[in-house]
């Protein structure tokens, strides 16, 4: 059995949603696995798993756009804390813990460790889909992919292996990368859908505007979360966010209008919900999920406000759930079978997957220790 270090990223929950399932089915192979986290994936998975709490990094927004000020400050200003944490994950998970393999759904720390001792890097993640995947671009987008595809470099240098989770299956870059459908939670597997009377929206702060624009639609109804008001408004409902009750009117509404984050979309698209993306601008990923979302008729996507949009995304309900007839049920198994092939045998497949990579990348500069002392 492997000794395995699994970063998950604390950012938002999908991250360690998507690593539960994996960190199960890893557990119950008999490998023993330490987890490096924060934030949200330490509360998400520290009851059920041996967790190292380590640093994170965040994206501040403000006004449904990116702030890449207040970013760079806030997380500036966790560098003290995060160099002390920094070094106890060098000597508490890497020196004393001493890892055959380091697995990752988008956490760098670890990522970078693994190529600072020659260990075998594994990520699991959508991520990385920017960055192996070939996929359709709009113009309007190709700055920021460039920019995204170094972003994606500088977090998770050289993997040896990338599996990816995507709801668009491009063609890989590379013989190993795999593409997997997404793994969803198992309360949404459960879940039987219904077309109801009601279209669930699903929003952050700072839609004001899109809520105002609803209301004018008298003829339809609007289960709203995220918008810190509870009570009935014209045509509106407002709920406070629980997430049993949120994934009951998930599997009854009839349509879904929120952001472009790839959990929800693909736990909508897997119940056969036409999708309104309205992406945070300035987030790349948002805005390609939305862009591949409407590429394939499962939706469409609002980058400006727009009550014609709207009403458009309305009538052609029929048409997108002809088209997500097409799309497929999602399934685990494939990923979790790669996973076993890959730690088989001693890790036979991994560290010549490890080796393979390494002999391409023999003429490039090697991926400095940033926690050398």
């Amino acid at each position: 059995m492997a000794r395995i270090v699994y970063g998950v990223s604390g950012e938002g929950s999908g991250h360690a949603v998507r690593s539960d399932y994996v960190l199960n089915h890893l557990c119950g192979r008999g490998h023993q696995v330490k987890v490096v986290t924060y934030d949200r994936g330490l509360k998400i998975l520290k009851d059920q798993y041996d967790c190292f709490e380590t640093a994170g990094l965040h994206i501040s927004t403000r006004h449904n756009q990116v702030s890449k000020v207040k970013t760079f400050v806030e997380n500036l200003a966790k560098l003290p804390a995060a160099k002390k944490s920094l070094r106890a994950l060098k000597k508490e998970v890497f020196d004393d813990f001493k890892p055959d393999c380091v697995f990752t759904d988008f956490e760098p720390m670890s990522a970078y460790l693994a190529n600072a001792r020659d260990l075998p890097l594994v990520t699991i993640d959508n991520q990385q889909g920017l960055r192996y995947m070939k996929f359709p671009c709009p113009d309007y987008l190709h700055s920021d992919r460039r920019l995204v595809e170094s972003l994606v470099r500088l977090m998770i240098p050289r993997p040896d292996v990338s599996l990816i989770t995507t709801f668009y299956f491009g063609k890989p870059v590379n013989d190993r990368t795999f593409l997997f459908p997404p793994i969803l939670r198992r309360a949404v597997r459960q879940l039987v859908p219904k077309i109801n009377d009601f279209v669930l929206v699903y929003l952050t702060r700072g839609y004001d505007s899109f809520i105002d624009r609803l209301k004018h639609f008298k003829r339809e109804k609007f289960v709203v979360y995220g918008c810190d008001t509870e009570g009935e408004f014209g045509p509106i409902t407002f709920k406070p966010f629980d997430r049993d009750t949120f994934a009951e009117d998930l599997a009854g509404c009839k349509a879904v209008m929120a952001t472009a984050g790839f959990s929800l979309i693909t736990e909508s698209l897997f119940l056969h919900k036409p999708y309104l993306a309205l992406p945070i601008l300035g987030q790349f990923e948002q805005e390609i999920n939305a862009y591949l979302l409407k590429r394939l008729n499962y939706g469409t996507l609002m980058r400006e406000l727009s009550e014609d949009a709207i009403g458009n995304f309305l009538y052609h309900l029929p048409d997108f759930r002809s088209h997500l007839e097409s799309y497929k049920e999602v399934q685990r198994q494939p990923v979790t079978q790669k996973i076993d092939e890959l730690l088989s045998d001693d890790l036979g497949l991994l560290r010549q997957l490890h080796q393979k990579r390494k002999d391409a990348d023999r003429d490039q500069l090697p991926v400095p220790d940033l926690f050398a002392d």
